[in-house]
């Protein structure tokens, strides 16, 4: 039986800036590795040679990758071109090619400025990703065969999607310096492979993770740069400001806080002015449509409206989801002011998201994107990361055939007990990977990045750094010695936590 006593391997201190391998700390990447030779030895060269821990990982993010879109083979082939259904039942739906239609760029049509023929009067999405969409189409040749134009452009899509899956891996690896293998989690994830093509939120994803390595080197306006960016490409990163706010509170880095922000409001303003001001109508249908959006598929208020039989209106939706998203925010500001140890940026980061995903009045499958990088560095164990990955892949392989129940008149695919059963396993594994990360924050001493005795290595400016404003057991802690000292010890050198 292992000993429980605590030691410390001189390669496994932070200042000797060894790299740390998973198969040797996580019992389930131990036993996942069987596969390819087992965990590595003793004696084997990290960083060294073409293959480095890096490059490895972003070879098998694009390997992976590929095989998404190999899955995607029967929607490319006919099923996208021939009827609704067999797109789901295949599971193989993606926005990409549609919108090159519906949208008007196989017409030509400039987004936000000229107006639509359908339902949607304007383009719907932020304005950098209808640029990276406009930059697809204009690399689309033209042509009479219109079923070749969609799927040169889906291709041409994923092309560029690919390039920022890389970026999306390579930033993960490198932001926590000792520990890249955990970009792995990114890379192999199942439900990244299955939904990187379904949308364009990659783009968003990608500079949200060179967003949160610039913040982990101390590049403070490189960090508020990229955020805006990817604000510019989807709401959702803007809300990482909120975390940050609170640990510079907790810290006293209102100056690095502030240049942040300066740099996120300048980003975003520069890049949607140009369109804000010539064209504000087509600006501000992202917005608008936002809004005026029905509860769709995805959502506990799709759930609660089917369940009851009472559909919910999106005004009412709207300020319920806002109301537990705040309520969500003040139990992080609670966490982040009262922990005993300063939270990780990461860790609440990647609560706040998940609050947000939970909250929102829709979630289509390809946000779980939102969630893989944060949840791969706020919680890197195999074990938990794959609980919730079966969850996730559960519910895209649900909502399609759901999809294919409502649009066959129920002749075929998923009823809607069993797209109900599917939901709430999403939003299951979801709290429960949150309430392994709230367990971390309120137990560092389980949080395995921090078995090493580092602080906070994405934290920037934040690692290391003094607290000048706490609240409850952090502001008084030689209160509470006594009961660290008795709390549960932590394990070294052998698998598991």
């Amino acid at each position: 039986m292992p000993s429980l006593q605590k030691t410390s391997p001189p390669q496994d201190r932070p200042q000797d800036r060894a790299v740390v391998c998973p198969t040797h700390r996580d019992e389930v990447a131990a036993a996942g590795s069987e596969l390819i030779g087992g965990p590595m030895g003793r004696r084997a060269l990290l960083g060294t040679g073409a293959f480095t821990p890096v490059r490895v990982i972003a070879l098998v993010a694009i390997g992976m990758f590929a095989l998404g879109m190999v899955q995607k083979i029967p929607c490319y082939d006919w099923a996208w071109f021939r009827g609704t259904t067999s797109q789901y039942t295949h599971a193989c739906y993606s926005d990409i090619p549609h919108l090159f239609v519906a949208r008007g760029f196989a017409e030509g049509l400039v987004p936000y400025f000229d107006r639509l023929s359908g339902d949607i009067e304007f383009l719907e999405y932020p304005v950098l990703t209808g640029l990276f969409m406009e930059v697809a189409a204009w690399l689309t040749p033209g042509g009479a065969d219109m079923t070749h134009r969609e799927q040169t452009y889906w291709m041409i899509n994923a092309a560029m999607l690919m390039v920022c899956a890389a970026v999306l891996v390579v930033c993960v690896a490198r932001t926590h310096r000792r520990r890249p293998w955990d970009a792995l989690l990114v890379a192999l994830a199942p439900a990244f492979a299955l939904t990187a093509t379904i949308n364009w939120d990659l783009l968003a994803v990608a500079l949200t993770a060179a967003a949160v390595l610039m913040w982990s080197r101390g590049r403070v306006l490189a960090f508020g740069v990229l955020i805006g960016l990817a604000t510019a490409a989807k709401f959702y990163p803007v809300l990482l400001l909120g975390p940050l706010f609170l640990l510079c509170w907790r810290a006293g880095k209102w100056r690095e806080f502030g240049t942040a922000l300066l740099g996120a409001g300048g980003a975003w303003l520069l890049v949607n002015l140009p369109v804000m001001l010539p064209a504000p109508e087509g600006w501000k249908q992202f917005y608008t449509f936002s809004t005026e959006r029905n509860v769709d598929f995805g959502s506990v208020w799709l759930l609660i409206s089917q369940r009851t039989g009472e559909q919910i209106a999106p005004g009412t939706a709207n300020i319920l989801a806002i109301l537990l998203m705040l309520l969500a925010c003040a139990g992080l500001g609670v966490l982040a002011l009262t922990a005993p140890r300063r939270p990780r940026f990461v860790q609440l980061a990647f609560l706040v998201v998940a609050a947000f995903v939970l909250t929102n009045k829709v979630y289509s499958p390809q946000y779980v994107l939102w969630l893989i990088p944060l949840a791969a560095l706020a919680r890197p164990r195999w074990r938990d990361f794959l609980i919730w990955q079966a969850c996730e892949v559960l519910y895209f392989l649900g909502i399609w055939l759901y999809l294919a129940f409502t649009t066959s008149g129920s002749k075929q695919g998923l009823p809607t007990d069993g797209y109900h059963f599917v939901l709430v396993l999403h939003v299951v594994g979801t709290l429960y990977l949150c309430a392994v990360v709230v367990r971390d924050v309120l137990a560092p001493e389980r949080d395995v990045v921090r078995q090493d005795g580092s602080d906070d290595p994405s934290g920037g400016v934040l690692d290391g750094a003094e607290d000048v404003f706490v609240r409850g057991r952090a502001a008084h802690p030689a209160r509470h010695a006594a009961q660290a000292v008795e709390g549960p010890r932590v394990q070294w050198g052998a698998v598991g936590e």
